[in-house]
């Protein structure tokens, strides 16, 4: 089964939850997204998986959400087309394992998707 990180090696919750994956014997597809940024549908498909909304998975505390203006109002398809244009603010890490998802925060998170 393919595993994949949506990592920032500069997040230690990131760089936690890849040694995480790594000691259960995983090596995973790493994908630093903020150079190699999802597409809408790769977000929606994510999203999904999450069983979240588009607001649940945005960094709100980064520069960039505070000059977009978005609020909890904005609609789904303005917060996805805001992380794709901006990917730093997708919440990280996201690991995508077989046909799920989790946000490794906490990093234990991403157990519940190897069982």
């Amino acid at each position: 089964m393919i595993t994949t990180i949506w990592h920032n090696p500069r997040c230690s919750k990131s760089r936690l939850t890849l040694s995480l994956l790594e000691e259960q014997g995983i090596e995973p597809t790493v994908r630093q997204y903020l150079d190699d940024a999802p597409s809408t549908d790769e977000l929606r498909i994510v999203i999904n998986q999450l069983d979240m909304t588009p607001w649940d998975l945005l960094r709100r505390g980064e520069k960039v959400f505070k000059e977009l203006d978005l609020t909890k109002e904005s609609s789904d398809a303005a917060i996805i087309s805001a992380m794709t244009e901006n990917p730093i603010l997708i919440e990280r890490p996201v690991v995508i394992h077989g046909n799920g998802a989790a946000l490794g925060r906490p990093p234990e998170n991403i157990l519940t998707l190897l069982d």
